[in-house]
């Protein structure tokens, strides 16, 4: 088996040399990392993991635990870390929590000496019992949670204003019964998305109809269940718009309404949120609210290996990422995006 020093050797370097090449640490000047690595190739070196680790306390790896790994945005947001991340030279180690404290407990102690750092999405309340007893200077990025505080870094994603501002361009379009396929109770971003629903109602006017505000988990089923139980009233009563707290709901509720012969848009108009890449090709394509999922996985991404790299001069801070409304063909609109700031 090759060696360290048979690499060394080859190239005319000292040992030191080829571990900074391959660790990219301290000073190497080009020609020499160029002789270093066409060597090491040649000769068919590649450094033992398990010995890196020891002699530089790095593992070059980062842990991704999420909620669930089904669907269009998990899948959107762990290509933006991974995306990031082999960028920099590191590679993931992803877990599903399903937001179950023993679950999240249990990944975190599997991952103990694995990674060197984490990105936590976990939206329901008192989830972060287990991650707040993780050593204080080890890096971690929360994803959308109520509880980041100023102990992690912490990404969000404006959820209410990209609700409201998304409720509001309904309403302006003459619906002024707009129903809504909420997400799940204890969920942060839904949470979020129903306080804007509810704030541009109030904006406009609307008494809420609490019978409107339709409970869903997320997934297609349940938009299209939801759908079904708002479709179940009588014409003269029925919403004539409605507003899903993601677009896998969105995409539910439209083949709802296909089953039953109910026109989009000109029976119903539906938009959602996230804008997930099936959106758009959609019949007819989907209106929703904007989130740019990949981004925010490399700029989580980003802020972590920044904590790795700095350590205590690394400076913490909670970010809100804007959203833009993409209006298309299930509203009846067509048009260029309009940007949703934070109010």
């Amino acid at each position: 088996m090759v060696t360290i020093k048979d690499v060394a050797r080859a190239a005319r370097v000292s040992v030191a040399t080829v571990s900074r090449v391959h660790n990219n640490s301290g000073p190497v000047t080009e020609g020499t990392r160029r002789r270093v690595r066409t060597v090491a190739t040649r000769l068919g070196y590649a450094p033992h993991a398990a010995a890196r680790t020891l002699s530089t306390n790095r593992t070059s790896t980062v842990g991704v635990l999420l909620p669930d790994l089904y669907g269009e945005f998990y899948s959107e947001l762990i290509r933006g870390i991974d995306q990031m991340a082999q960028r920099h030279g590191y590679h993931l180690l992803v877990a599903s929590s399903h937001d179950r404290k023993p679950t999240i407990e249990a990944a975190l102690q599997s991952m103990r000496g694995r990674v060197d750092g984490l990105i936590v999405m976990s939206p329901a309340p008192g989830a972060y019992g287990a991650v707040r007893d993780l050593p204080a200077s080890f890096p971690v990025v929360l994803l959308n949670s109520a509880a980041a505080g100023r102990a992690f870094d912490s990404l969000a994603v404006a959820n209410a204003q990209g609700a409201r501002a998304m409720v509001r361009h309904l309403i302006a379009l003459g619906h002024a019964r707009v129903a809504m396929i909420a997400g799940p109770a204890k969920n942060s971003d839904a949470a979020g998305r129903l306080r804007g629903y509810r704030a541009a109602l109030r904006d406009a006017g609307v008494r809420a109809t609490p019978a409107w505000e339709i409970p869903g988990d997320f997934t297609e089923t349940s938009g299209f269940a939801a759908c079904l139980k708002l479709l179940a009233e009588r014409s003269p009563l029925r919403p004539t718009a409605i507003f899903a707290a993601n677009d896998a709901m969105a995409i539910g509720a439209l083949s709802a309404l296909r089953e039953a012969q109910v026109q989009v848009p000109g029976d119903m108009a539906v938009a959602g949120f996230d804008d997930i890449p099936m959106a758009r090709y959609m019949h007819p394509p989907l209106s929703t609210v904007r989130v740019n999922i990949s981004a925010l996985g490399e700029r989580a991404t980003r802020r972590l290996l920044d904590a790795v790299a700095n350590g205590r001069q690394h400076q913490k801070r909670r970010e809100t990422l804007p959203v833009t409304l993409v209006i298309r063909e299930s509203c009846g609109g067509r048009g260029q995006p309009a940007t949703a700031s934070p109010l």
